[in-house]
């Protein structure tokens, strides 16, 4: 996720959508980054990107420092059958915007706004939330909404460009095969995760970006302290302890979503013991056990890990339908 954010050597130009009408292979705010011998991510590919790269190494080679801003009818010019039109800005990546794509770099889970210049001399800074600038000019800020081009008094355009944080933010307990499996299907999707076990030595030395690793004996404290409609998934090596993780997030209000591993008997006995301890039936309704999309039985990690990848988008893409401002 997120490749060209990616930290390169030499000479690349990024490129974003800032503004679409009517069909169009990405959304605004879509980027990619482009060197004389790579790229990074995807514009939506076909001949808009092809184009788009080609221009970009272009402008690599000519050493251009100007941003370009170019209009592109999909269907007319380009041949592809979305039909809407795209504009793309080019920019090269120098000064204030080198420093902006460094910021960012540490803000995967934070939301920012990037403001550039289209016109003039090259500006380009980074603001957080609140307004407060992070890196680059200090231009004022415009925040909310989506990718777009505005204008200030005396004519000159500026893109708005709005880098927000992955609203899907999971929480999984669980290091071992399927755990790892999970983290490795979960790794270039818009989530953050919090990957949690008590075992420091069952975690990869190589850990996705969007992966933050919790060593803890006490894994349940992590469960009052997550963000409001967050996802759950309990894996661990312990039966116990995956009871206590269960009835740490009945416990919470605003659940997103909450996964157990294991078979329909596991639920079971897990309803079973906590209807003992008074959690209400309808709190327990809402644990999903099994995971993963009905119909894929295979018990391989990497089978349950793109089945229960899937279940999750799927899960996301409604959540964000039901709610956009939260999700």
């Amino acid at each position: 996720m997120n490749e060209w954010l990616t930290a390169t050597a030499g000479l690349a130009v990024l490129v974003t959508v800032a503004r679409v009408e009517g069909s169009s292979p990405r959304a605004t705010g879509t980027k990619m980054l482009v060197t004389a011998g790579a790229q990074l991510d995807t514009v939506g590919g076909g001949h808009l990107e092809l184009r788009a790269a080609e221009i970009a190494r272009e402008m690599i080679a000519a050493g251009d420092v100007a941003v370009r801003y170019e209009r592109f009818p999909l269907g007319p010019s380009l041949g592809q059958c979305c039909g809407g039109v795209v504009w793309l800005t080019l920019e090269p990546v120098r000064a204030d915007l080198a420093g902006v794509l460094q910021a960012l770099r540490g803000r995967r889970r934070a939301d920012s706004w990037r403001v550039t210049a289209i016109d003039g001399e090259p500006a380009c800074a980074l603001f957080d939330d609140a307004g407060a600038l992070i890196a680059g000019s200090a231009i004022a800020p415009v925040g909310n909404g989506t990718a777009r081009l505005i204008a200030d008094a005396s004519g000159r355009r500026w893109l708005v460009d709005p880098v927000l944080a992955p609203r899907a933010n999971v929480l999984l307990f669980g290091a071992g095969h399927v755990g790892a499996a999970i983290v490795r299907a979960l790794a270039e999707l818009p989530c953050s995760v919090t990957w949690v076990d008590e075992r420091d030595d069952m975690f990869p030395a190589v850990i996705p970006a969007n992966v933050t690793v919790e060593v803890t004996d006490t894994p349940e404290t992590l469960v009052a302290l997550a963000p409001p409609n967050a996802t759950y998934l309990v894996m661990t090596h312990s039966h116990a302890l995956d009871q206590r993780l269960c009835e740490a997030i009945l416990a919470r209000e605003r659940v997103g979503w909450f996964g157990l591993i294991g078979s329909k008997t596991k639920r079971a006995q897990f309803e079973s013991r906590m209807a003992a301890r008074g959690i209400a039936p309808e709190r327990i309704a809402t644990m999903v056990c099994p995971i993963g999309l009905p119909g894929i039985d295979d018990k391989a990690p990497p089978v349950i890990a793109a089945s229960v990848a899937a279940q999750l988008l799927i899960l996301w893409q409604a959540q964000a339908a039901l709610d956009p401002q939260e999700n």
